[in-house]
């Protein structure tokens, strides 16, 4: 049977992770163009957004590092008893992981590119000036990978508890008898 208080924790990581990626979405910085005489700069507002990412990012790894060593990462340990269940688990493992990359390089490449600021100045020049910024949806769509990924391990952890606490299906007759003719 899976562990309850490894679901809960894992699930109120997920949480955590997920509100925090949306918060980023909500904060993402902004930029105005000053003009300070003859020259102009980019004004940008506040960086939380670029915290909020990273703190989703870690409790994220966190959820996923807890559930892989709690199950010894399907690959170390005991094998898992023939069964659907084990089937079950490979698939959602690999899911599992392909998710979480996909939700860590958002929710990463969303911080970084969100504390990238351009800082030159433009002095009696003709070309407009910009100040980039981060595109809207990245940390949304690592929010979105979040939720993914907390659903699919938390199946896959139920899984593998599931086969690893299965009983063999060849308990009572487990060969072939030789007797003595």
């Amino acid at each position: 049977m899976a562990s309850r208080l490894v679901l809960g924790v894992t699930f109120v990581l997920d949480l955590i992770a997920f509100a925090l990626a949306v918060a980023a979405e909500q904060r993402r910085s902004t930029s105005k163009i000053q003009k300070d005489g003859n020259s102009s700069y980019c004004v940008y507002d506040s960086d939380i957004a670029t915290g909020l990412g990273v703190g989703a990012f870690l409790f994220l790894l966190t959820s996923q590092a807890l559930l892989m060593i709690v199950s010894r990462c399907l690959c170390c340990g005991k094998a898992l008893r023939p069964s659907g269940s084990r089937s079950w688990a490979i698939a959602l493992f690999i899911t599992s992981w392909v998710f979480f990359f996909i939700a860590e390089a958002c929710l990463l490449a969303g911080s970084v590119r969100n504390a990238y600021h351009t800082k030159y100045r433009t002095k009696f020049s003709t070309e407009k000036l910009s100040c980039e910024t981060l595109r809207k949806g990245i940390f949304g769509a690592g929010a979105a990978f979040v939720v993914f990924t907390g659903i699919v391990s938390e199946f896959y952890y139920a899984s593998y508890s599931k086969a690893n606490d299965a009983e063999a299906h060849y308990a009572r007759d487990n060969g072939v008898r030789m007797q003595n003719l």
